[in-house]
């Protein structure tokens, strides 16, 4: 059925017509569109790069502190399995619908379109807070080796750094951005590695530490807020459950692959093979991080970064403590250098996903119609531009309030992200659900995610007790600020999704009368034209098989 045909028909549904169909009033072969150029190696590499950063090789720092080595392993652990089963309930349905909208597109179109225009104005304010928060990061992290340069030109030159990458398109930001990531790659493999031959005895010191944390000074569980609370017990499991609120930080990012698909060739090949190995490149580096971090670091010391303390940069990572308790010199240098790449790779990728997810909106009537503007390289450069405008806001990090700025900001991700995940995890529930009701089966899809449909609800439900008690030491004493920046998210999201649905009249789509057909012919036509191409170019050789496995 055509679009025209299909509008008609549905044309006595006004709530569901008006908004739905509305979205797609312009005609992409009519103007210029984003261009499919991200290949699988990419998009693999790109999501890992996105969720792979600072939670890891600092914020493991205050989870150590907070939960213990035991505690932190069983945070991080947890929040990743639910991390997974986001991912896989997001790669079913962008397999199947690998459209140029987002996530708000999925939402629009299988549950609610006024909860689409929450969760994309949802997640374009995490993307235009967390961008200029790892802006100030790679600030930072300069100057640990020089302060001569003030930060603020540091910080001008690294926005401008970010914009031009993007600016030059999609290919160039994606072979730029794998090559980011494959570093990071590189030197958390050799952290680990590091850290497994520290713990073995094999340091200046010829010390083998073994499991000696996890007996001693305080055993393998932390006790946070143990002053407040006078309660052993309590404070153990207060400490655990601040290992989840930092592991849920952690891994906020991983869903972005669902931004990069509307630029991916061949996305229902691709889509889900990228999905499957993020999974377990985040379960090695992730879950064996910690765990090594565990190993090498007391979760007494006092030199691992904490929320509350001003510190950041290398100095602050687990992995630099290590090396110096037991005298390890130079490395610290090193390690800083691996972070500064972490969160340049972290910024570039944060400003690629915004001004996609800025055009996604427009595309969909959801945002002004300039920003669905896109030159000839595929950039939609008024978003590019709004997008980049914000991390002007790193420049309120320049005074000597930038710690509490910092945390502030990664309050408001945390939040936005949760929510991200649990509209993910919802929308699968309702695309599985549409599918029942349209006499169509999961066992046809490209992708068919695991432990369903128990999978999704469990994140769903999972992420939403987080994010509920994720700031529960706001009231330990009480902090206005930190309380404030925990939780300002969830009134906004209702905000966004109430009014719009006031002004609109829009209601929840009858799982029957979800569209699960308009669009699949033309991703189908280009498909057929991507493999057209890659025949006429002749059989792959071994050597370019495994380079675009990697």
């Amino acid at each position: 059925m055509d679009y025209d045909e299909k509008k008609v028909q549905d044309k006595s549904t006004s709530d569901i017509t008006h908004e739905y169909y509305d979205e797609t009033l312009h005609d992409p072969r009519k103007e210029e569109s984003l261009h499919r150029g991200l290949k699988a190696r990419q998009i693999s590499m790109i999501a890992l790069g996105g969720a792979v950063g600072t939670g890891l090789i600092i914020g493991s720092g205050t989870a150590l502190r907070r939960g213990g080595p035991l505690g932190l392993l069983l945070g991080y652990s947890f929040v990743g399995f639910i991390c997974y089963l986001v991912m896989v309930a997001l790669g079913e349905m962008a397999s199947y619908l690998p459209h140029k909208k987002g996530f708000a597109g999925y939402a629009s179109r299988f549950v609610d379109p006024a909860l689409g225009f929450a969760l994309g104005w949802n997640y374009l304010l995490k993307y235009l807070i967390v961008t200029p928060n790892n802006i100030n990061a790679a600030g930072v992290v300069v100057q640990y080796w020089t302060r001569s340069v003030h930060i603020a030109i540091w910080m001008a030159i690294f926005i401008t750094f970010i914009f031009v990458v993007n600016l030059l398109g999609v290919r160039v930001f994606g072979e730029l951005e794998f090559w980011f990531s494959s570093i990071k790659v590189l030197a958390l493999i050799g952290l680990l590695l590091m850290g497994i031959i520290i713990d073995l005895g094999g340091n200046p010191q010829h010390d083998r530490i073994g499991f000696r944390y996890w007996k001693a000074p305080n055993g393998p569980m932390g006790s946070y807020l143990l002053d407040q609370v006078k309660d052993g017990p309590v404070a153990i499991f207060l400490g655990f459950w601040a290992t989840l609120t930092n592991a849920l930080f952690a891994y906020i990012g991983t869903e972005l692959i669902g931004v990069t698909v509307g630029e991916a060739e061949n996305p229902r090949k691709n889509i889900p093979i990228a999905i499957r190995r993020t999974f377990f490149r985040i379960l090695v580096f992730y879950v064996g991080g910690v765990f090594v971090i565990g190993l090498i670091v007391p979760s007494t010391n006092n030199e691992l970064f904490v929320a509350t303390k001003s510190k950041t940069g290398a100095a602050a990572s687990p992995f630099v403590v290590a090396t110096t308790l037991v005298g390890i010199k130079v490395l610290n240098h090193v390690i800083n250098g691996a972070i500064l790449i972490f969160v340049m790779s972290a910024a570039n990728s944060d400003l690629y996903i915004g001004s996609r997810t800025l055009y996604g909106l427009a595309v969909e009537g959801k945002a002004p119609r300039i920003f669905r503007r896109v030159n000839r390289m595929g950039v939609p450069y008024p978003s590019l531009f709004l997008c980049t405008a914000f991390c002007g806001l790193v420049f309120l990090n320049v005074s000597s309030s930038s710690a509490k700025v910092f945390t502030w900001f990664v309050n408001l991700v945390s939040t936005f992200g949760a929510l991200t995940w649990m509209c993910i995890a919802f929308c699968h529930i309702k695309f599985m659900k549409a599918l029942t009701a349209n006499g169509m089966t999961r066992e046809d899809l490209p992708y068919k995610a695991p432990f369903q449909p128990w999978g999704s609800w469990f994140a769903l439900i999972a992420t939403g007790i987080i994010t509920f008690f994720k700031g529960f030491d706001t009231f330990m004493p009480f902090k206005a600020d930190t309380f404030v920046t925990s939780y300002i998210g969830i009134p906004i999201f209702f905000i966004l999704w109430l009014g719009y649905k006031v002004m609109y009249k829009t209601s929840v789509i009858p799982s029957k009368e979800v569209d699960l057909i308009t669009g699949l012919r033309e991703i189908d036509e280009e498909e057929n034209r991507f493999l057209a191409d890659q025949a006429a170019k002749g059989p792959r050789s071994t050597l370019k098989k495994v380079w675009d496995s990697l």
